[in-house]
């Protein structure tokens, strides 16, 4: 990260490609998934299994698991995934 031009700091990390439910999606390399999937708006990450309402990122350390969806065919939790080229995420039962 560098200075902006108004003071704050600019992201200069590279873009990668990722593919959430199909669809490719572009990222910064390394910034955790649910920030970058809540840039596109993609904040319905899963639905809960009792009642069906959608979930997604709460305490974004670790704790609640609320985030959980399938990065590369394994249950992670996005909040501390790290976003890699080439990663594919599925939404399973997402709104």
């Amino acid at each position: 990260m560098t200075a902006g031009p108004l003071g704050g700091t600019q992201d200069l990390r590279p873009t990668v490609t990722i593919t959430v439910d199909g669809a490719p999606l572009h990222a910064r390399d390394g910034e955790m998934l649910t920030t970058a999937l809540a840039r596109q708006g993609l904040l319905r990450l899963r639905l809960s299994p009792s009642g069906g309402t959608p979930r997604g990122g709460f305490c974004l350390m670790g704790v609640c698991q609320e985030c959980a969806l399938h990065v590369d065919g394994t249950i992670r939790q996005a909040c501390l995934t790290p976003v890699a080229d080439g990663m594919s995420v599925e939404r399973r039962g997402v709104l």
